[in-house]
Order: structure tokens, then C-alpha cells, then sequence
């Protein structure tokens, strides 16, 4: 989020802070919505040759610039499976899994120029993971006020947990990317599970639900077209 110029967003704040949804709500679909991710300077990150379900696209976020200057895409998330419906009081038990790829970005200005943001991090993807994955799992029983306060306390533990990787909330997991062993940070609760750690070239993040974590694996999209809707 953005800040006052005599202080710094938080660790895990700088891939979100200029970003008007939490990954995981749909936003409305551009023109052409293989533009934002085409337009990265960073590779994407999807799930391997393994999974033979369906793709589909969330959203490319972008972020960390000057008024006036271009925008830069800074992360995005590819869905795997059944995608979460946009009204979260029908979401069931929908099986999922999505990868959410986070560029490596120096400490730099806010978007409005008026405070800084730290340099990207792991943090960064598990707040981005723990982030998409409430907003596709939030229980619909609750009706609008509580579902909010829900959403508020949940996304504070999200990110005093993505903050704290070493910590005894998460356990080590080690997944191949590109075919290499690599360690991720891992934890499960109630909504389903998130992990984090780095990938060649970018920081890594990863959520899901009803789609075991441990027999995945993640590599380089070579045709963000299998993405598209059938």
C-alpha cells in the first residue's frame, strides 16, 4: 500500500500496494486479455506438463511507478482447474490451484510519488497467494458486514504470516520448477493451502484448494494462449 514519504510499505505490501483487487476476484477482462501478461518483462510461472486439467487467466497487476511514466506489470496469477465463481455465496468446493508469479523489483516510488515501497520479495508472493486465496474461498454464509470484518481480520494474519516464512505457521516443501528440486514455504488451514518461494528469473507464490500441493509441479509458460478460455 502506499505510504507517506517518511516511511516504507511492508514487506509483503510492495507487489500489492498499487493493486485495486486481491488476486483471486475477477476483474473486468480487457480487449485483449493476454495483453497485460504479454507486456511483463518477466517470465510466467504456470503448473507443469503434469496437470492436464483446464487453464484459465486471473489478472496481470501493475504497480511501483511514477505519475506519467509507463506502467509496469509487477505480478499475476494463472488459475488451474475449476475457477472460483464470482458470487462467493455459490463457491462450494471448487478444486483449484493457481500460480501467482512476482517480479523482482528494487525499493522504488509509490505510484503517487509521495512514499516508497521495499523491494519485492517471498514475502511478497505468500501475501499475493494468501490474498487470492481468500478471496475465493471467504464463507458465504456471512452476510455482508461480517463477511468483511471476516475478510479483515483474515488478510491481517494473511500478512503478519507472509512476513514471517521462517516461522513455525509454515513447513518446508520442495517442488520442481523447470524440472529442478527447489524449496517453497508451505502452510494449510481451513480455506486450503499457500506456498511461496523463488523461481528462476522471479519470486513464486501459489494457493489452492481441493488440489493436493505435493504432487505439483511448477515451469515457464511457453503458450500463454492455453490460458484463454475454450
Amino acid at each position: 500500500m502506499d505510504t507517506s514519504s517518511a516511511q516504507t510499505a511492508g514487506p509483503a505490501a510492495t507487489a500489492t500496494a498499487q493493486a485495486a483487487e486481491v488476486p483471486g476476484r475477477r476483474t473486468a477482462e480487457p480487449a485483449d486479455p493476454l495483453a497485460p501478461y504479454q507486456a511483463a518483462d518477466f517470465p510466467w510461472y504456470g503448473l507443469d506438463e503434469g496437470w492436464t486439467g483446464r487453464r484459465w487467466l486471473l489478472q496481470a497487476g501493475a504497480g511501483g511507478i511514477r505519475p506519467g511514466q509507463p506502467r509496469t506489470i509487477d505480478y499475476g496469477s494463472l488459475g488451474h482447474g475449476e475457477e472460483p465463481p464470482r458470487q462467493q455465496e455459490t463457491h462450494g468446493n471448487r478444486r483449484f490451484a493457481v500460480v501467482v508469479t512476482v517480479a523482482h523489483r528494487p525499493g522504488r516510488r509509490s505510484a503517487d510519488g509521495t512514499g516508497l515501497l521495499e523491494a519485492t520479495s517471498a514475502s511478497s508472493a505468500a501475501w499475493l497467494a494468501g490474498s487470492g486465496l481468500l478471496g475465493s474461498t471467504w464463507p458465504g454464509q456471512l452476510d455482508r458486514a461480517r463477511r468483511q470484518e471476516w475478510l479483515d481480520q483474515q488478510t491481517a494474519l494473511a500478512w503478519d504470516l507472509a512476513d514471517d516464512l521462517g516461522g513455525a505457521g509454515w513447513s518446508p516443501l520442495t517442488l520442481p520448477v523447470n524440472g529442478l528440486p527447489q524449496p517453497f514455504r508451505y502452510r494449510e488451514s481451513a480455506y486450503g493451502w499457500v506456498l511461496a518461494g523463488e523461481a528462476p528469473g522471479v519470486l513464486l507464490g501459489a494457493y489452492g484448494r481441493g488440489v493436493s500441493a505435493y504432487g505439483m509441479g511448477f515451469s515457464v509458460v511457453q503458450d500463454l494462449a492455453a490460458y484463454l478460455k475454450a
